[in-house]
């Protein structure tokens, strides 16, 4: 029993893990403009999603934060595009606004 928590303590790290490393590449391919990050980004996003899938199938959690991990880890894959695109309409606004009329 101690070894199957135990093994979702860990597994629930690199969940986290994974989902840093899917932003930090993603964020830093686009201001680089590099292809390969963006996969680096990409493949650590896979990542997360078989944790999440190995999560929901083997460990001992309750239903309700199966549901969770599965809706968290979706979630996951809209927020560094999102988050992007919001800050450069941000800064491009914000260096019109500077230019003046």
């Amino acid at each position: 029993m101690y070894a199957n928590l135990f093994a979702t303590a860990v597994l629930l790290g690199l969940f986290v893990l994974a989902g840093g490393g899917y932003g930090i590449f993603y964020s830093t391919a686009m201001l680089r403009s590099s292809v390969l990050l963006e996969c680096i980004g990409y493949v650590s996003y896979a990542i997360q999603m078989l944790i999440v899938l190995g999560l929901c199938i083997a460990s001992p959690l309750n239903l309700v934060w199966k549901v969770f991990l599965a809706a968290s880890g979706i979630a996951y894959g809209f927020i560094p595009p999102v988050l992007w695109r919001f800050l450069e309409t941000m800064h491009r606004s914000e260096a019109r606004s500077m230019r003046g009329p």
